[in-house]
């Protein structure tokens, strides 16, 4: 009789214990590869931990080529069977993975995203991979990268872009990876992976989620020769692992040529410039204490650094800009401006037009005609929800002022909403039905206002992030 299958508490508790394990003999030894892994791929902790991320993830509901969501994989087998089975499937290395579904998604310049939706079993499984290895490579990344890191986020890149150019780093290179999960190269990719890890049997899973091949929305198979499928949960880390060649360089040169004050000073008399390098995943900003030709020499430097992973720059989202004309970076714009009635100058961080431009369609979107038969209280729910994840992620900014247009353009939205879907009704009495003292306020809700959250600065925490593995047991 098989043995009973793991609480969830319990398979957590287990997985963070190995995991922090991993990150400490990992960060102990950076040249040590971890031979003997591909058990606790197969451990039912690690599986149950996998499992219950892919049901929570929001894509849960979304079928891979076998029609198959976690949803009925519920209803239909049962989560411990499905688990019995595929951990069966991994001992006796009988476990492929299949094409992933092709989805295009289009993008704001018009262009299409191309999104790979790997089946459910695909997924549990690359999940389980991604617990093993996470903790592994987390110890070898450098601090400058932020994107799709555990305790990490877009604000940390913010700020730290607010620290250096604060400090005489005036000279900004804007730059963005080409397709960058639709061309890394393989090859180069699992040789940075072997430098870790030295089990065959992980590599050879890797590689074959790599190769595993993608079924366009035309139902045609093609083959995947480059690129990792985004949308798969294992990519994300290894499209890191292949960027990092780009963090590794810069921190290299930091450490070897500039990492003492004395040194910078003495390279800025010679007229070399000193950096600092921000990624999050694949946008990136170097910035220079130095001059324009110094920012535009490290353009070659990046290509040279980038193509034998395949990669290359995007030549329109790259270019070399002042921080006085101001740039921007997750949605921000950065830029160093005097402060009014003063003489200092100071960098501020606003929201980008274009963030402002995209939460308003949002809410345009929502609010057009067709949508007049949705209860009033179901759309000031949504609009409510969207404002309040915009306002939330730019409070850190200078964007109070950018808050009260959005209050108004949203109160106007919504009211104009009502009118249309009662054309009958006269506006003082809809004012009665749906308002106090001018404010949307709907079953005793009220509809929220960007303005209502309170603008704070953001700490700047540069390298005292810490690690979700770094407890008191290691």
């Amino acid at each position: 009789m098989d043995a009973p299958w793991p609480s969830v508490e319990n398979a957590q508790a287990r997985v963070l214990e190995i995991q922090t394990k991993l990150h400490r003999w990992a960060g102990e030894h950076s040249a040590r590869r971890f031979d003997d892994l591909y058990n606790l791929v197969c451990d039912p902790a690690f599986l149950l931990v996998a499992w219950h991320r892919v049901r929570g993830n929001r894509g849960a509901r979304s079928a891979g080529v076998d029609n198959e969501s976690a949803y009925t994989i519920e209803q239909r087998q049962g989560v411990e069977v499905f688990l019995r089975e595929l951990r069966e499937q991994l001992k006796q290395r009988r476990f492929m993975p299949v094409p992933v579904r092709e989805r295009l998604i289009p993008k704001a310049d018009g262009r299409k995203r191309r999104l790979g939706i790997p089946t459910v079993r695909d997924r549990v499984v690359q999940a389980t991979v991604k617990l093993v290895l996470e903790p592994i490579f987390e110890a070898g990344f450098q601090p400058c990268s932020y994107g799709f890191r555990p305790k990490r986020r877009a604000q940390d890149a913010i700020a730290e872009i607010h620290f250096f150019t604060s400090r005489k780093y005036e000279w900004i290179v804007e730059a963005d990876i080409e397709a960058c999960f639709d061309r890394i190269d393989h090859t180069a990719l699992m040789g940075r992976v072997r430098q870790r890890i030295g089990d065959k049997r992980i590599l050879a899973l890797v590689k074959a989620f790599l190769k595993a091949g993608l079924l366009t929305e035309f139902g045609d198979r093609q083959a995947t020769h480059t690129g990792t499928p985004q949308g798969g949960i294992l990519s994300p880390l290894l499209a890191n692992i292949a960027r990092s060649a780009l963090d590794e360089y810069f921190t290299q040169s930091w450490q070897t040529t500039m990492h003492t004050g004395m040194r910078r000073r003495t390279r800025r008399r010679k007229g070399l410039g000193c950096w600092r390098l921000v990624r999050y995943a694949d946008d990136f900003v170097i910035m220079v204490a130095g001059t324009r030709d110094n920012a535009h020499a490290l353009l070659a430097e990046v290509a040279t650094v980038l193509a034998p992973m395949g990669l290359n720059l995007a030549p329109q989202k790259t270019r070399v800009v002042h921080v006085n004309d101001g740039f921007d970076f997750l949605g921000f714009h950065i830029r160093r401006r005097r402060k009014r009635g003063t003489d200092k100058w100071h960098t501020y961080t606003y929201p980008a037009r274009k963030s402002l431009r995209s939460v308003r369609a949002k809410v345009r979107g929502l609010t057009c005609r067709s949508t007049t038969s949705m209860p009033p209280w179901l759309m000031l729910s949504q609009i409510s929800d969207i404002v309040r994840g915009w306002a939330s992620y730019f409070r850190h900014g200078v964007s109070k002022a950018c808050f009260s247009k959005l209050d108004s353009f949203v109160w106007r939205r919504f009211t104009r909403w009502l009118r249309k879907r009662h054309p009958h009704v006269p506006w003082r009495r809809l004012a009665r039905m749906y308002m106090q003292r001018w404010r949307i306020v709907i079953n005793g809700r009220e509809l929220f206002y960007a303005a209502s959250i309170p603008v704070t600065r953001y700490r700047y925490r540069g390298t005292a992030i810490p690690s979700p593995w770094m407890t008191d047991a290691c």
